[in-house]
This record gives structure tokens, C-alpha cells and sequence, in this order.
């Protein structure tokens, strides 16, 4: 398998997208693929799950893949640093999506998405308006809006957006832009700390240490920017506009960032879809299917039939 890394124009903001495409093995420029456009989570970058694990398995399985930085993130341009906006971060996906089209050996009726955690809901939206894409793969995918009006608000979403209003106001006088680290900065620190919960501890051991750690998956978010993330709903309006294929890969073992939910509602709401399925992995957690073989091959056994039979 070969990567190559690109950068291609988000010309609706005018600054770079910084991508990994990773090609099958004996990959022919003379032919045409199908593609799959790989989106990161929350905090993360291409280099990890989106690119480094699933890219990787669906490139060998003989489908071109992108994985991209979200914009203000990783190699991606845009300023300030470090905002997450759900909006945007939809929009992005429409952009790979132009720039896999303009390549000679993408098949642009077999274009495919899939996503982790933020990502899985953030591909799931886009296919509500976004057609070009044939079917979506939300795995272990978590509602931002959902999460952050509750437990990231410490279900004060209104006391938030009030704080947040203070900081921006207070940086347009210009002082420091607040950019908040969101885990612990080692597993050790998490459990003096008393941070033990699943999905906190896990995302700790993934992100901060060498396990999955990289440079350009900051975990910062800038706090004073994120007010659009509380009023954002990834599955609105999922009833009447997903009507492409979706699945959605959940494990059993609950965590407070609400994967679980998540992916249960989306299969519940999918009604329009042409094809909705569920899988529910036993014994697994979110970060599990983040890079661990066993759940990432049994989340691949599900994934690949479903692509194959709708690309």
C-alpha cells in the first residue's frame, strides 16, 4: 500500500486542505476506483484512526482512500487555531469529495464516507445533503451538539454559551484567545486526578501516549469560538433527508461520551435510507475501535461487505 500526501483548495475559505490518499496495492493510474473519503475525530488528524487504521484496511482492500485535516486543524489552514465548527467541518467533507473528483482514477458514482467518533456523525450529516456520497460508515460515531449540551456543559448549556460570550468579548478587546486542553496529560495523571470514567481514562491512553499520538491531533479546542457546536444537531432532519445507505458500528461497553446512543438513534431514525444496518460489538468500547485489532477486524468484517455491495 501507497500513500502520497496533498493538499487541495477550500475555495469557499480560501486556505489549504491537507490530505494522506492511500492507494491499493498495485494501484494503476490508467484505471478507476472506488473511493472512500475518511473523516477524524474530534481533537484528532488524519494521521491517527481515520488514516492510520481504517484507511490503511480499506486501501487494502482496493479502495483509494482520503483522510484529511479538518480545517483550523492539523496541516489544514484557517485561522484562529484550533475551532471545531460543525458547519465547517460538514462543508470539508464536500470539498474532498471535489477534489477526489477531479482525479482521473476516482469513480465519482462509487464515492463512499466513513468516520470516527466525531467524524461518524460529522459524515452521517453530510450525506443528508451531500449525494455524491453512496453510503456512509459512522463508526462508533458521537453527536457533538448532543455532547456538549450535555456533559461537556455539565448539562449547563445556556451558563456555557454565557461564559463563552464573556471570553469572546473580552478577546475582541485583544487579550489571549482561550484554547482549552480537553484530557489529562498522561493515564497516570487521569487517575490522581480521579478522571476515570471509560471514555475520559480510554481517550487519555490513546491520545497521550505513543499509542496514538501525534502531532497534529492537538486535543485543544478554542473555547470562545465553539458556541455554534450547542446549537448543532448531526441527525436532524435524518428521517426524510439520508437516504443513501448508512450503517453505524457501536460497542456494547457504554462510555459517557454516548457512542452507544448515538449510533442506536441514528439506526433508529434512518427510516429513509435504503439500506440502514446496525452493529453492536460486544465487549467493546469506543477507543477500542479507535486501533485495536480485534475490534477493528470485526468492525471491518461488517464494513467491507456493506461498502462492497453498495459501491
Amino acid at each position: 500500500m501507497n500513500s502520497q500526501h496533498v493538499t487541495f483548495q477550500n475555495h469557499n475559505m480560501n486556505w489549504p486542505m491537507a490530505a494522506q490518499v492511500l492507494y491499493p496495492d498495485n494501484f494503476d493510474n490508467n484505471l478507476i476506483y472506488p473511493t472512500v473519503i475518511s473523516v477524524h475525530p474530534f481533537g484528532s488528524c488524519k494521521e491517527q484512526t481515520s488514516g492510520a487504521i481504517y484507511g490503511k484496511a480499506l486501501a487494502q482492500a482496493g479502495y483509494v482512500v482520503i483522510a484529511f485535516d479538518a480545517s483550523f486543524q492539523g496541516e489544514s489552514g484557517g485561522l484562529p487555531r484550533y475551532l471545531e465548527d460543525p458547519s465547517q467541518r460538514v462543508e470539508d467533507i464536500s470539498r474532498a469529495i471535489d477534489y477526489a473528483v477531479s482525479q482521473p482514477f476516482v469513480d465519482s458514482n462509487r464515492i463512499a464516507g466513513i468516520g470516527v467518533c466525531g467524524g461518524g456523525a460529522y459524515i452521517i450529516n453530510a450525506a443528508l445533503t451531500e449525494k455524491r456520497l453512496k453510503a456512509v460508515v459512522g463508526i462508533t460515531p458521537v453527536n457533538l451538539g448532543r455532547l456538549f449540551r450535555e456533559g461537556f456543559s455539565e448539562y449547563n448549556p445556556l451558563g456555557v454559551l454565557t461564559a463563552m460570550a464573556d471570553q469572546r468579548t473580552i478577546e475582541a478587546k485583544g487579550e489571549a484567545l482561550q484554547v482549552n486542553e480537553l484530557l489529562p496529560p498522561s493515564p497516570t495523571i487521569a487517575t490522581e486526578l480521579g478522571l476515570t470514567e471509560r471514555d475520559v481514562y480510554e481517550a487519555t491512553d490513546y491520545y497521550k501516549t505513543p499509542r496514538g499520538q501525534s502531532k497534529g491531533g492537538a486535543t485543544k479546542m478554542l473555547f470562545s469560538n465553539a458556541q455554534r457546536i450547542l446549537s448543532w444537531d448531526a441527525f436532524a432532519f435524518t428521517e426524510t433527508l439520508l437516504t443513501q445507505p448508512v450503517m453505524t458500528v457501536i460497542g456494547k461497553n457504554i462510555g459517557a461520551f454516548g457512542a452507544y446512543r448515538d449510533g442506536q438513534e441514528v439506526y433508529g431514525r434512518a427510516t429513509a435510507s435504503k439500506d440502514r444496518q446496525l452493529v453492536e460489538l460486544d465487549g467493546i468500547s469506543h477507543y477500542d475501535l479507535y486501533d485495536k485489532d480485534e475490534p477493528v477486524t470485526l468492525a471491518m468484517a461488517h464494513i467491507l461487505p456493506f461498502l462492497e455491495k453498495h459501491l
